[in-house]
């Protein structure tokens, strides 16, 4: 096992909270873990939840939050952010294999949110509400079967508040929405900023719902 994380505290007690709040909120869903067994302190898996009568699924990460993020200090109330955890909205049909690994059909979509949980950790940051993320310097695509290149961190319009949100023994796990991003979009993101985003989404009527053939927003 690694020694990263050694001297940092965990709160393992998140994973059961998790669970928790699934059980609460997809009571009739059927469930499947994607476990990670890499030899490391933190480990990443993601639900995969098929709720009943519903047109999508989910995918939800559980682990990122059993370490707090490193929130900056101008951020207010910056206890509240400490936390969190990593959603994506899927299509009914998506399907992957028994066993995740970065070679498996539709694999890119865990990849996403595995990558991107770990994140924070690794480079002693923190990541929220319109915060984008790359998969690297030279933003090559999550794997062959994908053109995303990054993605941006979203309240979700499918989903209400109590359910981004765990919040128990007075602390706050936010629950964000990944929404994927080609290459212009991410370069457009950092130039304009997250409100002209957000602007851009709406004007594109952009689904929730991951798309791994949608049309670019700036086409």
């Amino acid at each position: 096992m690694d020694n990263f994380f050694q001297d940092r505290e965990f709160f393992h007690e998140h994973i059961d909270w998790i669970s928790d709040h699934i059980d609460r909120y997809f009571p009739d869903a059927e469930i499947t873990v994607f476990h990670e067994f890499l030899p490391s302190s933190l480990k990443i898996h993601v639900y995969f939840i098929k709720p009943a009568n519903a047109d999508y699924n989910v995918l939800l990460t559980e682990g990122m939050s059993t370490l707090a993020m490193n929130v900056h200090e101008s951020v207010e109330d910056k206890d509240n952010y400490k936390f969190a955890e990593l959603m994506m909205v899927i299509p009914r049909d998506m399907e992957f294999g028994e066993v995740y690994t970065t070679d498996s059909k539709n694999s890119y979509a865990i990849t996403m949110l595995k990558e991107t949980a770990r994140f924070p950790h690794y480079y002693d940051t923190w990541v929220g509400e319109g915060h984008s993320i790359v998969t690297g310097a030279e933003m090559e695509p999550y794997s062959v079967e994908t053109r995303f290149v990054g993605g941006i961190l979203l309240p979700s319009v499918t989903f209400s508040e109590d359910v981004m949100s765990i919040q128990r023994e007075g602390r706050v796990i936010n629950i964000y929405s990944f929404f994927p991003l080609y290459e212009d979009e991410v370069q457009y993101k950092v130039a304009h900023g997250y409100d002209a985003f957000l602007d851009l989404l709406i004007e594109k009527d952009a689904p929730e719902i991951l798309d791994n053939d949608r049309p670019g927003l700036l086409s």
